[in-house]
Formats: C-alpha cells, structure tokens, sequence
C-alpha cells in the first residue's frame, strides 16, 4: 500500500517536472517565472486604468508616445544594468556616464568633428568608464557600490569641469534629428526597442549571456566549471558603460543641448526598471522582457505623476518605495521556494 502511494508520488512529482521542463523548453522559463512575468504585467495593466481614469490627457496616443519616449533613454541605461545586477552587482554611476559623455559628445561636435566620429568617440568613452568599473570590481576586488559610487562622483566632477558647468547648446540639426520621428513613430522607441531585443537575445542565445546567469548564480562555482569570472565581469561593466553613451546621445538629442546635470538620479530610475522586472537584485536570475515591463511602469508612474501635477520630491519618494516594495516580494518569493 505504502509502495503504491509512494509511486504514485513519485510519478506525479515527475509528472510535474517535465511538465515544467516542456514548458521552460517551448517559452524559455518555468511556470514560476511566467507567474513573475504576468504579476509584473498585471500590475502595469492596473496602473494604466488607474492613471487613465485619474490622470487628464493621460490615454492620448500623443501621450502614449511621449511616454515611450520618456523611456527610451531609461529603458536603454536599464538593459545594461539588467546585465550588472544578474551577475549580481550594482552601477551607481549610469547617470554621470550619460552627463559625462552627452558633453563630450556636444563638445566634439562643436569643435569641427563630423557627427559619426563625435558619437564614436562618446561610446568609447562610456566603454571606458564601464572597463574602469569592471577593473575596479573584478581587479582591485572593491564593492561594486563602492567602485560606482566612486566613478559617479569621480565622472560627474569631470563633467562640470570640461564646461565649467555651462550647457553646449546649438547642435547640429543632423544630430538633434536623432530625436525626431519615423512616421508617428519617435526613434529614439526604435533603437529601445533594437537595444532590448540585442540584450534578449544576448541573455538566451549566447555564451556570454549563460555565463551571467552561472555567475550570478554561483560564482565559485562559475569559477570551478572555468568561466573566465573576471573578464565577463569586465566585459559587462563595458557592456553598461556603452549602453550609458548610447542614452546620452539620445538624450542630447532630444534637449538639443548637453548640460553636466543631465540624468541626474537615473541609477535610482534604471535600478527601479531592473528590480521591478523580477531580476534578483542578488544576481542569477531574471530577463529582458522584465526590465522591460519595468520600465513601462516606471514611465506610466512618472507621466501619471507629471499630469497630476505632483512634484519631483514625492514622485522619487513613490520610486523609492516601489523599489523597496520589489526586493520585498523578491525575498517572499525566495522563502516559499526555499
């Protein structure tokens, strides 16, 4: 009777199971991702009836665009710290990247440089300022918060001292056009949405993208198996500092200046995205599509707030809880699993 009763476990248990593997192999994640994905899109579905309702102008098509807009810069940033926080780290210094290298940008293309080159020139830099992360944390072994607090401070002071904290203002209208529209569409929504199917597809098809997941996940273990920890960690360092120049031009764009305060607070925005999204603020776990999700609902919050006329000060106290709010459900979800 026992005998019979335990089989009969057994075979449900492995019932359940490649239950769970067909559907991991046919979607690309297990029933208790898929439960994460469609709480997370739930949740902005609400939010949009509720801001839709409350908010004046809010379900307008042009306001539908200027919020797809809105986070295209943030959503960019976002997909690069997706990287750095599955392979459990943090990068405090996105938004002085993005101050830091738009001005560099404005500066090379107010000197002569032709458009190309001068936006070259900005992504090297951001990738440069990645790589320094990447040293530092992977290196010298200091505190990925450590190391990026560092770097923000430290490139944020370079920032208000390559203009002596004046804008670079009158750009060429061939860059500022970056900004602009493919029919009702704003580019800067399309290259998002390229940056987010790269960083997809990186995550699921490729080495590199495994390899942030082991990492993430288990790091002496990573290190065991022979993944080259400190150049992936490197390499996604540079990966988020690229991604930071990439914003900064987008976000140039769209101002028609570059200004040392640019983003301020957008590592608090991009964090929010990320955490939000169901990635593991401990690493090892989460998607693009999450950081994705995230970032709409950050956008939605932020114009919801903007059209019901609510200041910056309590909008980033809403942020702040909601980030909060995310890693608290995070470690209730792990202690069920657990």
């Amino acid at each position: 009777m026992l005998e019979s009763k335990l089989k009969k476990t057994c075979n449900l248990n492995i019932g359940h199971g490649q239950s769970e593997n067909r559907l991991k192999n046919t979607l690309g994640f297990s029933k208790g991702e898929m439960m994460d994905r469609l709480g997370v899109l739930a949740a902005l579905i609400i939010l949009v009836v509720v801001m839709t309702i409350f908010a004046p102008n809010f379900a307008t098509t042009s306001n539908i665009f200027g919020i797809l807009q809105q986070i295209a810069v943030i959503g960019i940033i976002s997909v690069g710290m997706t990287f750095v926080i599955l392979l459990g780290g943090i990068d405090l210094s996105v938004g002085s990247i993005v101050a830091f290298t738009g001005l560099v940008i404005g500066l090379c293309m107010k000197a002569g440089l032709a458009i190309p080159v001068a936006l070259l020139v900005g992504i090297v830099i951001g990738a440069v300022i990645g790589w320094l992360n990447g040293f530092l944390i992977s290196k010298i072994k200091l505190q990925p918060f450590v190391a990026t607090l560092g770097t923000m401070t430290m490139v944020r002071g370079m920032a208000y001292t390559i203009t002596n904290g004046q804008p670079v203002y009158q750009l060429p209208t061939a860059f500022t056009d970056l900004a602009g529209f493919i029919g009702p569409v704003p580019k800067p929504v399309i290259i998002m949405a390229i940056v987010f199917a790269f960083g997809a597809y990186t995550l699921k098809y490729t080495r590199f993208g495994r390899h942030m997941f082991a990492i993430g996940g288990n790091r002496v273990a990573s290190k065991l198996s022979g993944i080259n920890v400190t150049k992936n960690e490197i390499l996604v360092y540079i990966t988020s500092g690229m991604c930071c120049a990439l914003a900064a031009i987008l976000l140039t764009a769209r101002m028609g200046s570059a200004v040392a305060t640019a983003a301020d607070g957008y590592e608090l925005d991009a964090i929010a995205a990320v955490a939000i999204g169901g990635t593991s603020m401990l690493g090892g776990k989460g998607t693009i599509l999450g950081t994705l999700i995230g970032a709409l609902i950050i956008g939605v919050i932020a114009n919801g707030l903007n059209l019901l006329d609510v200041q910056q000060g309590p909008q980033r106290f809403v942020k702040g809880i909601i980030i909060i709010l995310a890693v608290v459900i995070e470690e209730i979800r792990k202690k069920k699993e657990a």
